[in-house]
């Protein structure tokens, strides 16, 4: 490829925003629901979030500085996932806004609580799917030089999901329909999905 615009993340980017999230994405948004050991819900969305096993299904996402989720999962152990949709996008976002510790985002957002079935942390009761999770490993990322950075990955196994019966159609989940929504790049780019998106690959038998 020629005229390419080459950079060294170490040296800075150049350019008016930072390209790497834009790059890779979009993204899954982990819209994570925890309770403190005092018994204080949160509510937080994080754009680096995905799945990375089927058996036993494992998600993480990375915290990037030390918040008040990764507080909670530390003293307990557990969190739930909620489902991002284009209908709750506006209390998503809300959501990520600077509360203190003592004030729950879903009493700040106007979201409703669902009580959860094998965890404490409360769903959002909104949300077309969650998982319960229970946290399986905590990892303080660190830089090729060894030097840790103020991220942490959260991952956690997934040990009750709940799914909106609107969205299964003939027995499978359709994305499409339930509007997911996805964190792109830029300090305001988001993507959802649409069956306008949708094709089908199959793989080589």
């Amino acid at each position: 490829m020629t005229n390419l615009y080459s950079y060294e993340p170490k040296n800075g980017h150049g350019l008016p925003h930072d390209p790497f999230n834009a790059i890779v994405g979009p993204r899954p948004i982990g819209w994570i629901s925890t309770q403190s050991k005092a018994g204080v819900v949160n509510l937080a969305p994080y754009s680096f979030f995905n799945a990375f096993n089927y058996v036993p299904p494992i998600i993480g996402f990375s915290s990037v500085g030390y918040k008040d989720t990764l507080r909670n999962i530390e003293e307990t152990g557990e969190f739930v996932w909620n489902l991002a949709t284009f209908d709750l996008v506006e209390a998503m976002n809300q959501s990520c806004a600077p509360y203190p510790p003592e004030v729950s985002e879903f009493d700040a957002t106007g979201l409703e609580q669902a009580k959860s079935t094998l965890v404490t942390p409360p769903r959002v009761a909104q949300a077309k799917v969650a998982f319960e999770c229970r946290c399986t490993d905590i990892i303080q990322l660190k830089a090729i030089s060894g030097e840790k950075v103020q991220t942490w990955l959260v991952l956690g196994e997934v040990i009750e999901i709940h799914i909106d019966k609107a969205m299964l159609k003939d027995g499978i989940y359709d994305t499409a329909e339930a509007g997911h929504v996805l964190r792109g790049g830029g300090p305001a780019d988001y993507f959802t999905v649409g069956k306008e998106q949708l094709f089908k690959v199959y793989r080589p038998k």
